[in-house]
């Protein structure tokens, strides 16, 4: 720790500091465009100057500038600065004049009004005239992309966008090109920006220059009604904002949670809001005569119970699907166990994972913080930059600082950071000092070694075999060990640890879903499950948002709220129980899906015993008092070894995929959005022109 004053008041700050981070810990506020906490210093836009004490008469740059570049007073004094005085006054006067020089008169028409720091800082700090009377300069604007649309002659050339890009997205897509007036910030072959990432550059740029092209002159931000919730695109439990005007969604934006997804969320969790409003169920339908007509809901639930009433109860079950909150599926998991049947299954996957095993089988042990500690890595069978693109940013920001091998069994993927490949499937799995004796002594002599299995590996057959090999290797190289856990199964499904935990899977020799899916039931209700085909035969109840696979092979249709329409718990992909916000109303005669099925009890005769969410919830937190909060409970580790022990057979030959085909389609909301089919249409297009420049 440093002492140093600043105006006047004395204080103590570590020593990597910058002189701006040194006076905002002492409760000076200094402005800023091109600095940001996580990103590379630039000192480009000279807003943050401040008066350094014994230093030259001249006003310092306070983000480029240490705590420890400081010389003491004469007599050993604490260094002063100082971030008030009439030179620093004057100064950040100057650096906003010329900032403003060419910036145009856009604020009427700009989508960034209101939440523009030009706008706040030229108020705070600026004066009221120019003395500039030339022409402004004009930039022509850049196509980058159908996510952020731009509008250049706005840009001051702060390259936060393009330090984002580098360094956190990985890909340098962005740069400055020119120099002097000419300078120009672009894709330089102006192509669309291929980023799983990218919306976040619209967060980060601090005038108007880039915006969102879906959300252009839809609103203004003090119309919106902003909700703080949680995000259900993958199992990493973003923290959002949703912002609504009525009963729309407009937007969505991070909020930062320095424990999961710092401020940064995918494109996919971003843009996915205009699939909440198209294609939507917005009330009951009965299919007769091979067609679905709408129903009220007294006659879909009378359909429902004149078929329950003649099915034994071991023809009964239910699927779960990968958004369901958790407790969605407890008042599924009652009602079905009330009819007397033990089929259920959240897995509609095809995953072997199984809660018996204990709840360190099948969570980020590590948790998703934690993999700044670790100092190796291997992954096997995912995809990280599609399967969880913000884990997968923070795992490149541990590569960048060094001594992090990385290597991957499975697909050959560009992870944006530098990764060993070592082989296709279980076979490299089994012996990995045979692929590469260096990276196996690597990792076997790293001080927090760390696996990384991805849930499609552990599908399928050889799913239990997988899981074995993968924890012997675990226990083998020391992942696995006192004050550290680095076996890490990594879902894609929001709903996948929740359901786990409350034992959605086959009860006392009940089915599985994919057994349910082909037959073995005569009866099946089907949460939300969009990713599993169903045979015909059985009589499906779906229970979900949008007119999507599950709903066309429905035979009778309960309309539910999506996400942002209701309050839930999800558990994430480290175990952390995170509560969202209603932040709008389902369309139409859409229920919460809790409520469906309470309602649905009382007419099968079933009534279940809660009457509201509070009374469901502290049903739930009974069985699990750790979703009383949202903090991680580290899993019993002992159990590890016993699965690791029991030497099933992986079945040799064969090899990992990852379970995300196409990043942005991979559920019903997301194949409504309008915008995330522009996407992958653009992705398909850029990975077959890859192919054939490959070959």
């Amino acid at each position: 720790m440093t002492k140093i004053k600043v105006n006047n008041n004395e204080i103590e700050v570590p020593d990597h500091f910058t002189l701006l981070q040194a006076a905002e810990a002492g409760g000076a506020e200094v402005p800023r465009f091109c600095f940001h906490e996580r990103l590379s210093i630039a000192g480009n836009c000279r807003m943050c100057l401040i008066e350094v004490k014994g230093g030259p008469p001249k006003p310092a740059a306070s983000c480029a500038m240490g705590v420890k570049d400081l010389r003491p007073g004469p007599n050993g004094e604490a260094p002063e600065i100082f971030t008030d005085t009439p030179m620093v006054k004057k100064a950040r006067e100057g650096v906003m004049e010329f900032l403003l020089i060419n910036h145009p008169l856009d604020c009427p028409i700009c989508d960034q009004g209101g939440e523009c720091d030009l706008q706040d800082q030229a108020m705070a700090y600026g004066v009221s005239s120019s003395r500039y009377r030339e022409n402004k300069r004009a930039v022509e604007d850049k196509y980058i992309g159908p996510l952020v649309k731009t509008i250049m002659t706005r840009c001051i050339h702060c390259t936060r966008c393009v330090r984002f890009t580098t360094e956190v997205a990985g890909i340098s897509e962005l740069g400055l090109v020119g120099r002097g007036e000419d300078a120009e910030i672009t894709t330089y072959l102006e192509q669309a920006m291929t980023s799983e990432l990218q919306g976040n550059v619209i967060d980060l740029c601090p005038v108007g220059a880039l915006t969102s092209r879906p959300y252009a002159f839809q609103a203004r931000p003090w119309e919106l009604t902003k909700t703080e919730t949680i995000d259900v695109m993958d199992a990493v439990g973003s923290s959002i904002r949703v912002d609504t005007r009525g009963r729309e969604v407009m937007r969505i934006l991070p909020r930062t949670n320095e424990a999961i997804n710092e401020e940064w969320i995918s494109d996919k969790t971003r843009f996915v809001w205009d699939g909440l409003r198209t294609q939507r169920l917005d009330k009951p339908y009965i299919r007769e005569n091979g067609r679905l007509r709408p129903a009220s809901w007294p006659e879909a639930f009378a359909a429902i119970k004149a078929k329950v009433d003649g099915t034994a109860g071991e023809r009964i079950g239910a699927i779960a699907g990968d958004l369901a909150a958790v407790e969605d599926m407890w008042a599924l998991k009652r009602l079905v166990q009330s009819l007397g049947s033990g089929n259920l299954d959240c897995r509609q996957d095809g995953s072997k994972l199984d809660p018996a095993d204990g709840r360190a089988s099948y969570l980020f042990n590590t948790s998703i913080a934690g993999i700044e500690d670790a100092d190796a890595l291997l992954i096997v069978g995912a995809n990280p930059r599609f399967e969880a693109s913000v884990l997968n940013a923070r795992i490149r920001r541990r590569w960048r600082q060094g001594n992090f091998p990385v290597a991957v069994i499975g697909e050959n993927a560009n992870l944006r950071y530098e990764t060993l490949y070592l082989g296709a499937g279980i076979d490299t799995l089994s012996d990995v000092a045979g692929s590469s004796r260096q990276f196996y002594d690597a990792l076997k002599g790293a001080a927090k070694p760390m696996i990384i299995v991805g849930g499609n590996a552990l599908s399928g057959e050889n799913g239990a075999g997988v899981l074995g090999a993968a924890l012997r290797l675990a226990h083998d190289v020391g992942a696995v060990a006192d004050g550290w856990n680095g076996f890490n199964v990594l879902h894609t499904a929001a709903s996948r640890v929740g359901g786990l935990d409350i034992g959605f899977v086959p009860q006392d020799g009940g089915k599985t879903a994919a057994e349910m899916a082909v037959g073995g039931v005569d009866v099946l209700f089907n949460l939300g499950a969009d990713e599993i085909e169903i045979a015909a035969g059985s009589f499906v109840v779906y229970v979900g948002t949008h007119g999507d696979k599950g709903a066309h092979r429905a035979d009778v249709i309960l309309p539910a709220a999506a996400y942002t329409e209701k309050s839930g718990t999800w558990v994430n992909v480290e175990g952390r129980a995170q509560t969202g916000g209603r932040a709008a109303f389902p369309p139409g005669d859409a229920k919460e899906d809790w409520a469906i099925f309470r309602a649905l009890s009382a007419v099968l005769g079933k009534t279940l015993p809660f009457d509201s969410l509070g009374a469901l919830r502290r049903e739930v937190y009974a069985e699990h008092p750790n979703y009383r909060s949202d903090a991680v409970v580290a899993a019993d580790a002992s159990v590890l070894r016993g699965i690791a022990d029991r030497g099933a057979d992986a079945g040799k030959g064969t090899t990992f995929a990852s379970s995300v085909a196409d990043f942005y389609l991979t559920n019903p909301i997301a194949r409504a959005s309008k915008v995330m089919a522009e996407c992958s249409k653009l992705a398909s297009r850029e990975h077959l022109e890859a192919v054939e420049a490959a070959e």
